[in-house]
């Protein structure tokens, strides 16, 4: 291995050494606890030479949470080999749930704080390629879906958009602690019996 090479290697694992003590912190502290100067001192490095591998605190954080969206989107493409859409549509449901429900900070990060798109919304690309990925997975399902003969009078972005807010809301107040006004005996089982009910709905479209 030449040096450059060498170096390479090293500045690779400087970076993910940083998003490793980050995601620490995230998890122990939360975002908004977490500064870029703690982050240094868990690795030991001042806090100027992170600043050689990100801008901000927003920058490092939109890193993890593009993490995020990779681990979600690879769970998802192993229901590529499932061949009914209207099964994989409800495979993914099921998978969203389980990686917010295991995942609860990342899923925060991802999906409902607001540090990372304010990255996006500074940056030089304007877009959410991480979120675009994985609603178009979505979104590609419930076509296939559409061309079996499913959801017929319905219109593809905005039943798309239903779908998936509808799933998010469920794990979102389950998560900020929102389902305390649901009935004790259904309480830990709501957000799973809430899909099933979910989907018998989907079934009669």
């Amino acid at each position: 291995m030449g040096i450059s090479d060498r170096k390479e290697r090293e500045k690779e694992e400087l970076r993910e050494k940083i998003l490793g003590a980050a995601k620490v912190l995230f998890l122990e502290k939360g975002f908004e606890k977490t500064s870029i100067r703690n982050i240094a001192d868990r690795i030991e490095y001042s806090p100027g030479i992170l600043y050689h591998y990100f801008r901000d605190k927003n920058e490092i954080f939109h890193a993890l949470h593009q993490e995020g969206f990779q681990q979600l989107l690879v769970m998802m493409k192993v229901l590529n080999s499932v061949r009914n859409p209207m099964e994989r549509l409800k495979a993914m449901g099921s998978i969203y749930i389980s990686f917010a429900m295991q995942n609860p900070d990342m899923y925060d990060l991802m999906f409902i704080k607001e540090a990372p798109i304010h990255h996006i919304h500074d940056s030089e690309h304007d877009d959410w390629k991480e979120g675009g990925g994985t609603f178009n997975y979505l979104r590609e399902t419930i076509k296939d879906c559409m061309s079996d003969g499913h959801f017929q009078g319905h219109q593809l972005e905005p039943l798309s958009f239903l779908i998936w807010s509808t799933v998010h809301g469920m794990v979102s107040l389950q998560i900020r602690g929102r389902c305390e006004v649901i009935k004790e005996e259904s309480k830990a089982n709501i957000v799973q019996d809430g899909l099933e009910e979910f989907y018998r709905v989907l079934d009669r479209l």
